[in-house]
């Protein structure tokens, strides 16, 4: 529990490979409950998708790292009036936990998280999905797009193909390569002994990209007693909880869990 009034400022982290459009359903939810949100695009990003797509493969966000993405978020939050409620998807989740680190949020929570260094990252499943999107032999000068195949059986498995096709054209954009080849070193480092603002990790059961037993190991590496780390997995959903039912169900929760803080 906390003491005071929980922050009603919310500040949402998108992942790679996706628009931080995925983020307007949400919004509008959260701020029916009386919460203040902004989803903001990562750099370079500020298009729509179909723009991002169809710029040349040289572009500015190639130029983005996870130490450069890391630092234009905790800029953004040192402009709040107050410490926001962080929450992200995918490695917006280890976002979340690098500016926890550095009191950047009153509280976190952290989507189906890319899982940071410390985690035994040695999964099958994983190392699967993602050896393709770091695409270590080619020019990191690049962007990647992550073909439609690829988005079907990783980012938007267990739906129906026509909704797998509609959330491509309105999510998917180009990634930095250098972004993804950097959460496997130093700069994606945790230290979880060390004090917290509450923390929640959400899994899916059915995530191809980001198993559930990553989620889990993640949370249970964190070992300060004094603060609040919580886990909750939702067997039936996927790695995408966008524009699909897995959205709404994830955002009661945490929504309950914000309230349980607040109390």
């Amino acid at each position: 529990m906390m003491t005071g009034a929980l922050s009603k400022s919310v500040v949402f982290i998108t992942g790679t490979f996706i628009s931080n459009n995925c983020w307007d359903e949400w919004k509008s939810y959260f701020e029916t409950k009386g919460y203040t949100c902004i989803a903001p695009a990562w750099p370079f990003k500020n298009a729509s998708s179909e723009e991002l797509r169809n710029r040349p493969a040289i572009d500015g966000i190639a130029l983005n790292t996870l130490t450069s993405l890391t630092d234009h978020f905790a800029s953004l939050i040192n402009e709040l009036p107050q410490k926001p409620i962080l929450i992200g998807h995918s490695l917006g989740g280890i976002v979340v936990q690098l500016l926890l680190q550095h009191e950047l949020g009153i509280a976190g929570v952290a989507i189906h998280s890319f899982p940071p260094q410390g985690i035994n990252r040695f999964w099958l499943s994983f190392l699967k999905a993602i050896w393709e999107t770091m695409v270590l032999f080619s020019s990191s000068k690049k962007t990647y797009l992550m073909s439609f195949n690829k988005w079907r059986f990783t980012i938007a498995n267990g739906m129906e193909y026509e909704q797998q096709k509609e959330l491509y054209y309105l999510y998917a954009i180009p990634e930095s390569k250098k972004i993804i080849r950097e959460a496997f070193k130093c700069a994606a480092k945790i230290d979880f002994r060390k004090s917290h603002a509450p923390l929640l990790f959400t899994s899916g059961g059915n995530d191809m990209l980001i198993p559930s037993s990553l989620n889990y190991s993640n949370y249970k590496k964190y070992s300060a007693g004094n603060s609040t780390t919580d886990y909750e997995e939702f067997k039936d959903h996927g790695h995408l909880v966008f524009g699909n039912h897995a959205w709404k169900k994830e955002a009661d929760h945490i929504l309950y869990w914000l309230s349980e803080l607040d109390s």
